[in-house]
């Protein structure tokens, strides 16, 4: 903790001194909540994939994130982003990228810790990360950062197809550990004012694991890649309404194995999807209203694991810059297998107050 809390401080001389060296930008903002969670499943803590956590009656105040930014123009063909991000514990490195712009025509190259393809276009429709963050993220599908490299660019002159290409470490911010990588492809499809369309997906390579109906000595070997793909639609017209709608469906290779005798390998299919809008009151009241539906894995076999999840809240701006957030989140179960036999499980419900505000 001592070392990352004096890298944070290095890099904010650095990040000082450059100011005065180039065009630059130091941008920051934290989140955070006071929290109460009003009901609780008493097994809830043994059940697998939920978005909520804690007993009930548990409350208190949090930071979920504060982000320290700061951009740089090298150069009218280079430039740079650093990161970093903390809650109440020692800052980690979110970015650091150089971006060589229009590296060939309407393209750009960009190498380091940066954000992955996947949801960053659902994220800017769904505008609430400071309340949670959209599916893909949420449910951990892909990671939101990666180390690598990728190439960003228009596809025509009037960039209304838009391409985003990314081969990277798939460790997210953290160091590689292996040989294998992840390939990230997204189209961004802009067919008319204020409707907008995605089109992603990824291949992540990994070790093979052991065939455990295999009677060979060495046991016979499977596959365990992962592809995940995912589509969103998004409408909006600013200062007034947004809606969106997002789905992925993710293909893990021999990644469900079950029995007893006979052992059975099957995929372990994943599903899920999210709808969200948001409609002003006014310039300083926003209302707004989320569902997802996640099935982890879609086997006959595998059961009690499908996940409902509802967000409704207000964003009420009460600065440019500063907005306070009541909301409250609800997380419903299948019936599952507890303590011997299948009960219905109660749902999950926390309430919060979510404070966001922009400091640079």
């Amino acid at each position: 903790m001592k070392k990352l809390s004096l890298l944070a401080m290095m890099m904010l001389t650095v990040i000082l001194w450059g100011q005065e060296k180039s065009p630059s930008k130091f941008s920051g903002y934290v989140f955070g909540d006071y929290f109460y969670n009003i009901s609780r499943d008493t097994s809830s803590a043994l059940l697998s994939n939920t978005a909520t956590g804690g007993a009930k009656d548990f409350n208190g105040f949090q930071i979920r994130r504060v982000y320290l930014t700061y951009d740089n123009e090298i150069s009218t063909v280079f430039s740079s982003r650093v990161r970093l991000e903390g809650t109440t514990g020692a800052p980690f490195i979110k970015d650091a990228y150089l971006k060589w712009k229009e590296v060939f025509n309407s393209s750009d190259l960009i190498v380091g810790i940066q954000p992955t393809p996947a949801f960053e276009v659902s994220e800017s429709y769904w505008g609430f990360r400071s309340v949670e963050k959209t599916i893909l993220d949420l449910r951990g599908i892909v990671s939101a950062r990666d180390l690598g490299v990728s190439l960003k660019g228009k596809l025509d002159s009037d960039g209304m197809t838009n391409y985003w290409l990314m081969y990277g470490n798939n460790s997210g911010v953290g160091a590689e550990t292996d040989k294998y990588k992840r390939f990230y492809a997204h189209i961004d499809l802009k067919p008319i004012d204020k409707f907008r369309v995605t089109v992603y997906a990824d291949y992540k390579m990994q070790s093979n694991i052991n065939d455990p109906t295999s009677t060979a000595v060495p046991k016979k070997t499977l596959g365990s890649n992962v592809l995940t793909s995912a589509l969103f639609l998004g409408f909006a017209e600013k200062g007034s309404y947004s809606v969106g709608v997002e789905g992925f469906y993710q293909i893990f290779n021999n990644g469900y194995i079950h029995g007893t005798a006979p052992i059975t390998i099957d995929d372990k299919n994943a599903l899920g999807i999210s709808f969200f809008g948001s409609y002003f009151l006014n310039s300083d009241l926003n209302l707004f209203g989320r569902y997802d539906y996640y099935e982890p894995n879609m086997a006959s076999t595998a059961k009690y694991d499908v996940r409902n999840y509802l967000i409704a809240g207000a964003s009420w701006s009460v600065d440019k810059n500063v907005s306070i957030i009541p909301n409250i989140q609800v997380e419903t179960y299948e019936n599952a297998t507890i303590t011997g036999g299948s009960r219905s499980i109660d749902p999950a419900v926390t309430a919060r107050i979510t404070l966001y505000y922009v400091f640079l």
